[in-house]
């Protein structure tokens, strides 16, 4: 391969493992072809290990992706990231892909690739490429686990498409295809990405629980990249600082992690059915004596409040629903109420690197 950079910094955010085995892919074709290289997890991103590089230096970012956007704290990163300025850049995202019989089926990015090359452009970085790659979803709070085979089958056929998108964007050539051709729909998540970023991310982060099974190993909370994880009254409790990037979930040795899908289903139905009715007629009144009716008024501050108080309502919910946790019968409970409690709900994890899906 025939390359015009020195050096290739690739720094990612990864919950299960997608992004990272991405990342490695990636790294992997450029230590082939002879060029520098530093991969590691945006939490554990030193400057001083690049102080030696020399030449051009291309830098990439890859990333889960969060409620059709980029995860919160890699956004940050972002933003703080001052480093190599004027380098040319590439961004990247693993999105929740499906397979159906032998067809592989694309995730949507929202603005997930869109917001950070926006980010890095206006900093003075040169976007080269966008890339989303569609490994499984590990999102198993909606969704199973998907088959071991399927996972296998997917991973072989998406490193086999990284690779030689690595040797494309590695050789120079700007990469920016498959990025647009679902702008349309990207496009069209765009408020949901929106809604996931100001107010959703806060509500899911206040699902988790633990069940029996839990015996206080404290690995949920040592490898939580985000420090969401405490011990409160002898148990793991979720801050709103979660990420919902799953990791814990898919990697307790207990399965203890579940998602407790009575509660918000219990608590959404009360925010729909009786909170919002009493806040849309006292919304109005307000609009109607200060702005006159204006309807457009009435939608900003109705939506805006609306979906404040349901994370208000949600964070409250949660702690009580944690009090009660410590009573055995309330634990079960919610335990055996949740899908994720079940065998048939399987876990998702990333393929052993050493196997043949590399």
């Amino acid at each position: 391969m025939k390359t015009q950079y020195d050096n290739l910094v690739l720094i990612y955010y990864s919950g299960t493992g997608n992004s990272k085995r991405v990342s490695e892919w990636i790294a992997d074709t450029a230590c082939e072809a002879g060029i520098k290289t530093y991969v590691t997890s945006y939490d554990q991103f030193n400057a001083e290990k690049i102080n030696g590089f020399t030449g051009k230096t291309m830098v990439g970012f890859f990333s889960a992706t969060h409620g059709f956007n980029m995860p919160h704290s890699m956004l940050k990163f972002l933003i703080r990231f001052n480093v190599l300025k004027g380098s040319d850049v590439f961004i990247g995202n693993t999105r929740a892909g499906m397979k159906l019989s032998r067809i592989f089926l694309p995730g949507l990015s929202g603005i997930a690739l869109y917001l950070p090359a926006f980010i890095m452009f206006l900093k003075g970085y040169r976007i080269r490429s966008l890339y989303p790659v569609d490994l499984p979803s590990n999102w198993i709070s909606l969704h199973p686990g998907l088959k071991a085979k399927v996972i296998d089958s997917m991973f072989d056929h998406y490193k086999s498409l990284t690779r030689r998108y690595a040797v494309k964007v590695l050789s120079g050539k700007r990469v920016f295809l498959k990025a647009f051709i679902l702008l349309p729909l990207d496009l069209l998540v765009f408020p949901l990405a929106v809604g996931y970023y100001f107010f959703g991310r806060y509500i899911i982060a206040k699902t988790f629980i633990t069940n029996k099974n839990c015996d206080n190993c404290g690995l949920c909370i040592k490898e939580c990249a985000t420090g969401s994880i405490i011990l409160s009254g002898n148990r793991p409790f979720w801050k709103l600082t979660c990420e919902s990037c799953m990791k814990c979930m898919n990697h307790c040795p207990k399965r203890a992690i579940e998602t407790a899908h009575s509660f918000f289903f219990i608590v959404l139905f009360g925010v729909i059915y009786l909170v919002n009715p009493f806040l849309s007629k006292k919304v109005m009144i307000l609009v109607n004596q200060l702005l006159n009716g204006s309807s457009a008024a009435y939608e900003i501050i109705y939506t805006i409040v609306q979906w404040s108080l349901a994370v208000l309502i949600f964070t409250v919910a949660y702690q009580f629903m944690h009090y009660l946790g410590k009573f055995p019968f309330f634990s079960r409970l919610i335990t055996y109420s949740s899908f994720t409690y079940w065998k048939f709900w399987r876990r998702y994890k990333t393929p052993a690197r050493c196997n043949k899906n590399g």
